[in-house]
């Protein structure tokens, strides 16, 4: 089994290539208290790179274990991300995620959609997780253009230490590049065997743009696929571990939400596959998106996917 390595992104950082994402395993108040728990036996079990948002509500807890860990600061890769109601308030939901996090940086930080929402809420998205996906309406401004030059302005202050963006397909990032001044450093996008998204991952690759796969397993569906559990028993890993050490063959990050301690430890204990299996993973690809799908009217966040550029 290799330990886990690092990738060094275009600022010259490295990051761990297995992560912890940091989704609440509920998302109620409770889910989000209890998730501090199982941070802190991700730190336990030698996670140094955590993934999470200001959607999800966790940057609190993800501090507070950081701090409960003692490990120092300097030691862990933080990400986290701008929620697409906050497009016209950066600055504001910037600070406002330092202070969650107790922390005077970060390191990494996202533009989580590449659209902006408006709540009846206003500044704050709606407590109910069903409020929070249905009660929005798109608006037309700032563009995510705009948006990306205020995350440049963080990024040149130091307290974003490297930028980038999600949910961005090779569209997006054309039309973000006609007045971009720094090239992305990472690219977060669903990306499993079932939604390999090749052509995306050699764009970014040329571009110098390093791409960070979440829902990393494509979940049970992927999991359960016959040539996953087959090279499984091939290698006495689990189907999670197989898939896992298929997105480090391929350069990619992968963030991986468990809070189970023992799955946690297996995570980043990854074998080394060799190229043909690589290769038999990755012709599992049917295109198919099993988190972030459109719904039954075509759009996911009030975008289709020919906007989305799917």
């Amino acid at each position: 089994m290799a330990a886990t390595p690092s990738i060094t992104l275009n600022t010259g950082t490295k990051i761990p290539a297995i992560g912890l994402g940091a989704a609440p395993s509920v998302f109620t108040p409770e889910g989000v208290v209890q998730s501090e728990k199982w941070f802190l036996t991700a730190f336990k079990a030698g996670y140094r790179h955590f993934d999470t948002a200001s959607f999800y509500r966790t940057e609190p807890q993800v501090g507070a274990a950081l701090r409960a860990s003692g490990i120092p600061r300097e030691e862990v890769f933080v990400t986290t991300k701008l929620p697409p109601h906050h497009t016209k308030h950066v600055a504001r939901s910037f600070d406002e995620s330092l202070r969650n996090f107790g922390f005077n940086y970060v390191d990494l930080y996202l533009m989580h959609l590449p659209m902006t929402l408006e709540y009846p809420t206003g500044y704050n998205a709606p407590a109910d997780l069903q409020e929070m996906f249905t009660a929005f309406k798109v608006v037309e401004t700032p563009t995510f253009n705009q948006t990306w030059a205020e995350l440049e302005s963080l990024h040149s202050s130091g307290r974003a230490r490297a930028i980038g963006v999600s949910n961005f397909s090779i569209k997006t990032l054309e039309q973000l590049f006609k007045s971009a001044k720094i090239v992305p450093a990472v690219n977060q996008v669903e990306m499993h065997p079932y939604l390999a998204q090749t052509e995306l991952l050699e764009y970014c690759r040329k571009k110098g743009i390093l791409v960070t796969a979440y829902s990393p397993t494509g979940k049970e569906p992927v999991r359960s696929d016959p040539t996953i559990v087959a090279l499984a028993e091939k290698y006495k890993v689990t189907p999670t571990q197989i898939i896992l050490a298929w997105h480090l063959a391929r350069g990619v990050v992968a963030i991986p939400q468990s809070s189970n301690e023992g799955r946690q430890k297996e995570n980043i204990t990854l074998p080394t596959l060799s190229a043909e299996d690589v290769a038999s993973v990755t012709a599992l690809d049917r295109n198919e998106r099993i988190v972030s799908k459109l719904g039954p009217d075509g759009k996911l966040f009030g975008w289709t996917a020919e906007q989305y550029g799917w």
